[in-house]
């Protein structure tokens, strides 16, 4: 099969769809790989290294998509790029389309076979694609809000762990998935006061054995966001609903019931936001300021460590790009469920059902032929 990366032109976003070892596996099994000419500059990979792996180099993004019956990317193709998709052309990268209109539109006008990292299952019911970047979000949460707590940067002037004397920052996650618990895990090794609220008493109990005393485990009701968002130094939104849109689990009039320089990152911006008053910004101008609180909430969040983001999710999706390449992608989804379930476009429809539901597009399920 010929496979295509090209460089990403998403803003601020430096991570690739292959490092070098990926491309060697796949040139390995008999396939051709083209890459776009400085497509991992941005992880200090070169042209030269991609050669050396078996790769082709292709000096422009068009040459990449025109020669590629398989497009492996990392974020959601941006319009110039869906504009260079066509039938019978397999997509696979992170779409979150159930927040962007507009991409699931040109994807279905396109007659492209999208498959989303982002709502392809393991066995366990568990997003094998999407857990390496929710690891590096979820840890990042935690820097870019410490960062931001300080006064410089519009935050209350609070150092996340205090001192001996000064109580600590309160950090307040909502959701106790991959995210979630990466968040924590970096809070409490800053000493942070750490509540984790979750909707499921099965996930409680195990996040309360794996923190113990470190961190407090509260079961996810209206009541409990206001009372603890209220008293909060740092609010994570750390939710997901696979493949459709994050509930709002903090609405203005909380916001304007927290505390002046208090600060929200929302990691489930892709899907949307889990805060009334997320928007999505870049990594060019991250924040804003709502009611006197300050807000993070950039889509590509794990670009901004690139490097570490691209091979964590070069390890998790090579088996994938392999099946495909080996089988064509009908065999790959009709052999693996899981991985069916991935498949959120397809010559010209939404094959999705949460996407087109909250989108309020039609949903045409994939008929096998």
């Amino acid at each position: 099969m010929r496979i295509g990366v090209p460089k990403e032109v998403k803003v601020h976003e430096y991570r690739v769809g292959l490092t070098p070892a990926g491309v060697r596996e796949l040139v390995a099994a008999g396939h051709s790989v083209t890459v776009e000419t400085r497509a991992g500059a941005g992880i200090d990979i070169d042209d030269a290294e991609y050669v050396a792996a078996g790769a082709s180099i292709a000096p422009t993004a068009s040459a990449v998509f025109s020669a590629a019956d398989l497009v492996v990317k990392v974020k959601e193709p941006q319009p110039s790029e869906c504009a260079m998709l066509r039938k019978g052309q397999v997509l696979f990268t992170y779409l979150h389309l159930a927040a962007d209109r507009a991409q699931a539109e040109a994807l279905v006008a396109s007659g492209v076979t999208a498959i989303a990292y982002e709502t392809v299952t393991a066995l366990d019911g568990s997003l094998p694609l999407l857990t390496p970047m929710s690891e590096v979000a979820g840890r990042m949460s935690v820097q870019v809000g410490a960062t931001l707590l300080q006064k410089a940067n519009g935050g209350r002037g609070v150092l996340l762990g205090g001192v001996p004397g000064v109580a600590p920052a309160k950090v307040l996650i909502l959701g106790g998935g991959v995210s979630g618990t990466h968040a924590a895990e970096m809070a409490v090794g800053l000493r942070a006061d750490v509540t984790i609220l979750d909707r499921s008493a099965k996930r409680l109990r195990e996040l309360s054995a794996q923190f113990g005393n470190s961190a407090k485990t509260v079961f996810s009701t209206v009541h409990a966001i206001e009372e603890l968002a209220i008293d909060a130094d740092l609010v994570i939104g750390a939710v997901l609903v696979a493949g459709a849109a994050a509930p709002k689990l903090v609405t203005r009039a909380l916001l304007q019931r927290m505390r002046p320089g208090a600060v929200m990152v929302d990691i489930a911006i892709d899907q949307g936001g889990c805060f009334e008053t997320s928007r999505p910004t870049t990594h060019a101008a991250p924040t804003y300021v709502e009611e006197g609180v300050v807000h993070y909430c950039v889509t590509n969040m794990p670009g901004a460590v690139a490097r570490t983001s691209t091979f964590a999710l070069t390890n998790a999706t090579l088996p994938y790009v392999r099946k495909l390449a080996d089988l064509g992608w009908e065999k790959a989804l009709g052999a693996d469920a899981g991985f069916a379930r991935g498949l959120n476009v397809h010559a010209g429809a939404i094959t999705y059902e949460a996407v087109a539901h909250d989108l309020g597009l039609k949903y045409q399920p994939y008929a096998p032929r």
